[in-house]
């Protein structure tokens, strides 16, 4: 016997035209009996995992059925939020918290306060101050019964995967396998791959084509961000050109590619280099300014003289699966 609440996420979905895969009903029906418990009123969600966390490959559906359930869910005070954008606030609140006692905990606080279910989208963290961080706001969070949800490409024990920081981070895998519902979504096709709705364009031409099809674009020398500025291609109030070397090669944090996103409709980035000849640093900035991007629903214009498969071939950076499936759904055009 299904749900209520599983009903209604499915129907949410096959609103938008989709229809899920036998793996992904069974998926969701076990999230939403999960969830349907935890909302139940009295103590009883005192004996049920206090969020879930699902995780696996990229393009399988994961923010597809966690979306649906958290839109489902019949709760006024609820909140989604990719991992970028919540590490940002968390830190400009403890600002305002400055010289008081535990300001990390007055911001677990206010965000229980705000949002009784708190869904974190594409969970993963590499830096590990940002990494200390997440996982030091998770305890207080579910100890105000805050509901979480999760989706990521790492099981809890994979996080932060670098050898010089994993140990520091385990207490608090250990903490998400202890009081969450950890799934994992079964092996199966990239359906993200295989989408016909595109998110921008990905041109392969020379630059003088693409500054062609820019060229209503004004001339902007520079722009400047909280800490830097960054030299321009071109700007308008709604679009913003800019080279690889720019964006990337430049120690530019996810704070600035935020800003960004919530300047620009429009983010033009030009002349990427094959990626497998870039420093990991620069990898990493690349899936970050993608994971954004994509998350604020942004249209991209990436521009290469590689073709889209070159450009990728050869990255052996953990994340580039998911920036790879994201990709792969802008419209391709090569142009002589």
């Amino acid at each position: 016997m299904t749900s209520e609440l599983y009903a209604q996420a499915v129907h949410l979905i096959e609103a938008r035209g989709l229809h899920l895969d036998d793996a992904q009903q069974r998926m969701l029906a076990r999230l939403a009996d999960w969830l349907q418990a935890r909302l139940r009123p009295s103590a009883w969600w005192r004996r049920v995992a206090a969020g879930a966390y699902l995780w696996g490959g990229v393009g399988r559906g994961k923010s597809l059925l966690l979306a649906a359930l958290f839109e489902a869910a019949p709760l006024a005070n609820k909140r989604r939020v990719h991992v970028h954008a919540l590490l940002q606030e968390v830190q400009q609140r403890m600002l305002t918290h400055a010289g008081q006692a535990d300001p990390l905990l007055r911001v677990a606080d206010e965000l229980a306060g705000e949002a009784r279910l708190l869904y974190l989208d594409e969970f993963h963290v590499h830096d590990i101050g940002d990494a200390i961080l997440l996982g030091r706001l998770l305890q207080p969070l579910i100890a105000r019964g805050c509901i979480l949800l999760f989706s990521s490409n790492y099981a809890p024990a994979q996080l932060c995967p670098n050898p010089l920081y994993h140990s520091r981070f385990k207490p608090f895998a250990a903490l998400l396998e202890k009081r969450c519902l950890v799934l994992e979504m079964d092996a199966g096709p990239d359906y993200r791959a295989a989408s016909k709705q595109h998110w921008g364009l990905y041109l392969q031409a020379p630059t003088s084509r693409l500054r062609d099809r820019l060229g209503h674009l004004p001339a902007t020398a520079q722009l400047s961000l909280a800490r830097r500025r960054l030299t321009l291609r071109g700007m308008d109030s709604r679009t913003l050109w800019l080279d690889f070397a720019a964006l990337c090669q430049q120690p530019l944090a996810s704070s600035d590619y935020l800003q960004l996103c919530q300047r620009f409709a429009h983010i033009v980035l030009s002349e990427v280099p094959a990626l497998s000849r870039c420093s990991l640093d620069e990898q990493q900035r690349l899936v970050n300014f993608v994971d954004i991007a994509y998350d604020s629903g942004r249209e991209l214009w990436l521009h290469s003289t590689h073709g889209l498969d070159a450009l990728c071939a050869g990255v052996g950076h953990g994340d580039f699966l998911r920036t790879r499936s994201r990709l792969a759904q802008l419209r391709l055009e090569c142009a002589a």
